[in-house]
């Protein structure tokens, strides 16, 4: 009874949040930055990728208090970046939102781009050094936004409203993912899986900055290289549905009726809301989450975290979420998705089942278990940060304390209700996060042209 009003009290108010409020202030910061900063994410692709690809090290230099290498701030960006959205998050998109979703969370992803630049070009501008420790984010550019008391209000909130959404919901989504791909493989019990999970999370957490970006650093680009070598297998092998994939992505952008899953009342508007709603919390741009990695990067400009920022975006969405929505679409597992009979990461796994049998499944469950874990310990970063900025070092411990419990837990709750939960926190945590960005756009604005004049110089001589 109680979870039951819970759940329609959450989906009203995520219908209102995201389905109209959000749905223009993300969309429309992107393309406000977009243009103000010249479609920076088109102009500056080749940097971003040169310096994201050239600073990758699977033993890179060590964390200190004084922060971390660019690619270490990268990979746990990344590591919180890439989870769940990308694997139960894309097929409940689809299941949503239908194929037409995909192509809603592409351009949501591109408009990104420019915003997440500014967002770690922000991050690193206003970073500061707390108890010894660099750190950073949106609580602390939101206090430069915003001067006195209107200041430590709004940061403070975002601060609250970081850690519940993230260290909290947020990682309960990972542990429930895991949970349930793990029953699916092996027939383990999800609370088992949630224990373990959550005991491994709290050695990485009790290790600080420095066991986090080593973690990450090593996690991240071998997690995404496996992963995306079994998909291009299972397209590879269906090449010739690639096509009709592709159609089936773009008609059912603006046209869903024409297409099956019109019988299911899915609509244009539908389509943008779980395209827009899971390409947030799959790419994070505008959320106010990654900038917290970012700001400690040891970089010589703001602006050089900012361009390698862009390609987080570019990888989680336009790279591994594709393969996982093509996955689905080209070996026709998605009408079993609008049938009821399977959801979230069953829905990819048995897509994967396809090809690769009861292997499969295992694989996803490996998948799903390094790339949910990465970002919970992502996630627990960003909250460690709030936690800082509020309470200070004592708060530390209680926090990872806690993590791990609802992390735990989570793995056991009902999928619909924790989805719910985390998009109605992840949508609250984007409205101060974006307020601070516009307001000072024209210090993103100012940064860029600093950092644009030497590159222009040199090119003309």
């Amino acid at each position: 009874m109680i979870l039951s009003f819970l759940q329609d009290a959450v989906a009203f108010t995520n219908h209102y949040l995201w389905d109209y409020l959000l749905l223009f202030l993300l969309c429309g910061t992107g393309v406000y930055f977009t243009l103000r900063l010249r479609f920076i994410q088109v102009l500056r692709f080749g940097e971003s990728f040169r310096r994201t690809f050239g600073g990758i090290r699977l033993r890179g230099a060590k964390a200190d208090g004084q922060g971390m290498s660019s690619f270490q701030s990268l990979a746990t960006a990344v590591a919180a970046q890439v989870g769940t959205g990308n694997l139960a998050g894309a097929a409940t998109a689809l299941i949503g939102g239908g194929p037409g979703a995909i192509f809603w969370m592409w351009l949501s992803a591109f408009f990104g781009m420019a915003t997440i630049f500014a967002e770690a070009t922000l991050a690193q501008k206003f970073k500061t050094t707390r108890d010894g420790e660099v750190t950073g984010g949106p609580a602390y550019y939101i206090r430069a936004a915003f001067k006195g008391r209107l200041g430590k209000v709004l940061a403070g909130i975002f601060s609250v409203l970081v850690i519940c959404a993230l260290g909290f919901m947020g990682n309960m989504v990972q542990s429930n993912s895991i949970g349930a791909a793990f029953r699916n493989a092996f027939g383990i019990p999800p609370l088992v899986v949630g224990v373990l999970v959550a005991a491994a999370a709290g050695f990485v957490f009790l290790g600080g900055v420095q066991r986090i970006a080593s973690v990450t650093e090593k996690i991240v680009p071998v997690m995404a290289l496996f992963y995306i070598i079994g998909a291009f297998l299972i397209i590879a092998v269906n090449f010739r549905r690639i096509p009709d994939a592709f159609a089936q992505i773009f008609t059912g952008a603006f046209s869903p009726q024409a297409l099956a899953g019109g019988a299911m009342g899915i609509t244009v508007q539908k389509a943008i809301r779980f395209g827009v709603a899971r390409g947030l919390f799959s790419n994070e741009a505008g959320m106010g989450s990654t900038p917290h990695a970012h700001a400690v990067a040891k970089v010589k400009n703001p602006c050089d975290q900012g361009v390698v920022a862009m390609m987080g975006v570019f990888i989680d969405t336009f790279v591994i979420l594709t393969l996982t929505a093509l996955v689905v679409l080209v070996t026709g597992v998605l009408p079993r998705g609008y049938a009821g009979e399977l959801q979230g990461v069953d829905l990819t796994q048995a897509g994967f089942e396809t090809m690769f049998g009861r292997g499969g499944t295992v694989f996803i469950a490996v998948c799903m278990l390094f790339f949910a874990f990465s970002t919970i310990i992502g996630w627990y970063f960003f909250g460690e940060v709030n936690i800082r900025s509020l309470f200070g070092k004592k708060g530390v411990k209680v926090y990872a304390l806690l993590v791990c419990i609802f992390v735990a837990v989570g793995s056991t709750l009902k999928v619909d209700l924790v989805w719910s939960l985390s998009d109605t926190f992840n949508g609250l945590m984007v409205i101060p996060n974006l307020i601070s960005l516009l307001s000072l756009s024209n210090t993103v604005s100012r940064l860029y042209q600093a950092y644009r004049r030497p590159k222009q110089i040199q090119e003309a001589s």
